[in-house]
């Protein structure tokens, strides 16, 4: 079955939209900043167990982790502070009691807080629903707005998700990996735009899964803003970045981070915006549908 949420059609085939004002390739920065719990299994690993026989608490790979809350983020958002750029968190909920600390820098900052959950684990250990509600309520009571976008953890939905999202009033969500710019997605009631987000321009998919060495998520970059600029002229371009603490914010790959950030800010095609600031520009260059 072709994609029940978002007709198939050549990205190229749709009509041209028209850019926002700073520039034709939005970057949107998502710091995914999580609570891996440690009382529970590790949802991702670094070192494996002797004998493979998994063991609870996962000190080494919960320490990884942890290492990311203290030292990386911290990092991050002095990089980003520094140069002055806008950032979303793909956050989960359960961060504001386990690292308070690093909630309120994040809030501090100004950054747009997305919904991720409440805990690193996917939305089927439990009733959906109430799990999005308690993510969203969670993080308007903390930061004083209801989160108007969503990236479910390790992007994993049920079939009922998008539907549940727009139900709850989420805007967009982060998901479904299809185009280089948003569409509107099939709900049963409302409207909810599929937000771009990337998997190749992924620190998880790059370090933690596919093991390339430091340097490649800066060439991955250079090549990808390379093209976005010429195809840019015809239509504008989501660039979006998934990070994570634990993984981009270590002392080998930050010097890559902090250039790849200021080659994005060197290219005048380039402008950066938060996931609600780019819905706000796709809301308005393509309105959703009456039907």
């Amino acid at each position: 079955m072709a994609n029940p949420r978002v007709p198939y059609r050549f990205s190229h085939q749709r009509a041209p939209l028209a850019p926002p004002p700073d520039g034709r390739i939005m970057v949107h920065l998502v710091v995914n900043v999580e609570n891996w719990q440690f009382d529970q299994p590790m949802p991702r690993t670094i070192i494996t167990p002797p004998h493979g026989r998994e063991t609870v608490p996962d000190v080494p790979n919960f320490s990884w982790v942890d290492y990311g809350m203290r030292a990386g983020l911290p990092r991050m958002i002095e990089a980003i502070a520094e140069r002055g750029l806008p950032a979303s968190t793909s956050f989960n909920a359960s961060v504001i009691d386990a690292y308070p600390a690093a909630a309120e820098a994040m809030r501090d900052a100004g950054w747009e807080f997305i919904g991720h959950g409440v805990h690193q684990q996917s939305l089927n250990h439990g009733d959906e629903s109430q799990i999005i509600e308690a993510t969203l309520a969670k993080i308007a009571a903390f930061t004083g707005q209801r989160p108007r976008g969503w990236l479910s953890p390790g992007l994993r939905e049920t079939p009922d998700t998008p539907d549940l999202l727009a139900a709850a009033g989420i805007e967009y969500v982060c998901d479904w990996v299809i185009d280089d710019v948003p569409n509107w997605m099939r709900v049963k009631a409302g409207n909810l735009i599929q937000m771009p987000y990337n998997l190749e321009l992924n620190d998880s998919i790059i370090y933690a899964i596919e093991k390339h060495s430091s340097p490649e998520f800066l060439l991955r970059l250079q090549r990808t803003l390379a093209l976005f600029e010429r195809e840019s002229r015809r239509q504008p371009r989501v660039l979006a970045l998934g990070l994570h603490p634990h993984l981009m914010g270590v002392p080998h790959r930050f010097g890559d981070f902090e250039q790849m950030l200021d080659l994005l800010m060197r290219s005048r095609d380039v402008c950066f915006m938060t996931g609600s600031q780019i819905a706000d520009w796709f809301r308005g260059a393509e309105p959703p549908p009456t039907v």
